[in-house]
């Protein structure tokens, strides 16, 4: 972010003149430093068209062997009424190693190679939603933050490992390797700033992240970076953050 210039400005001699060029100075000053500052652009994933075709594969940087993970994105979606709604996937040969999900009343969840767990939160809507999903196989915490938010905290697949080999894509559920896609289970609306960790962040750091702080950049998926293989009708776009 720029640092602020120093500006020099005249002295009047008569005292209403001087507070009129006062109040000028502050006004200049706040539209410079906004200018100065600048703004954060981040890619956005548009999903406009409800197909069974459409989706984008995401590159990591890592293999997702993972232990623990914090997984976060930007998410609105104009999508109403009694229709699931996949967010996230993460298929290998056999498994569904990682989805997330809105469910049909609304819920959302994440599944780890079979039951998934459900959190009651505000619903998604056309406004845009920073949401976040961490999960420690040791103690088995599973949480979900809504812009900052906590949910409570439930304990799922203590223990369990997600394996590595496979291929993440969103806009789609695979029900086989990258294949067998339902069109009333794709996304349709936004989606960007999608980052990944293989460890639990805390919750202050999310609350950074969800206030557009570039604190910690993904070590699984990095936005910043991606590699992204868009397949039929997605338009990736640049916008501010």
């Amino acid at each position: 972010m720029s640092a602020l210039r120093t500006l020099v400005l005249p002295v009047a001699e008569h005292s209403h003149q001087s507070d009129n060029m006062r109040f000028s100075a502050v006004v200049f000053l706040i539209a410079i430093s906004g200018l100065l500052a600048g703004s954060v652009l981040i890619k956005t994933m548009v999903f406009q068209l409800e197909t069974d075709t459409s989706y984008v594969e995401m590159v990591p940087l890592k293999p997702l062997n993972l232990h623990a993970f914090t997984l976060c994105m930007r998410v609105a979606t104009e999508l109403r009424g009694e229709r699931e709604v996949i967010l996230f996937a993460y298929r290998t040969g056999n498994h569904d190693e990682l989805n997330v999900w809105r469910e049909l009343d609304g819920r959302l969840s994440f599944y780890l190679s079979g039951g998934g767990v459900m959190f009651e939160v505000p619903q998604l809507g056309a406004l845009e939603t920073h949401l976040c999903i961490t999960w420690d196989s040791r103690s088995g915490a599973a949480a979900l933050f809504m812009d900052g938010r906590k949910s409570l905290t439930k304990i799922y697949r203590k223990g369990h490992t997600i394996r590595s080999g496979g291929k993440v894509i969103i806009g789609q559920d695979p029900d086989s390797y990258l294949g067998d896609f339902d069109a009333k289970q794709c996304f349709l609306g936004e989606i960007a700033d999608i980052n990944m960790w293989d460890s639990v962040l805390p919750a202050t750091t999310i609350q950074d992240i969800y206030s557009g702080k570039r604190v910690l950049r993904g070590n699984v998926f990095d936005w910043e970076t991606i590699e992204l293989k868009v397949k039929g009708e997605v338009n990736v776009i640049t916008r501010e953050l």
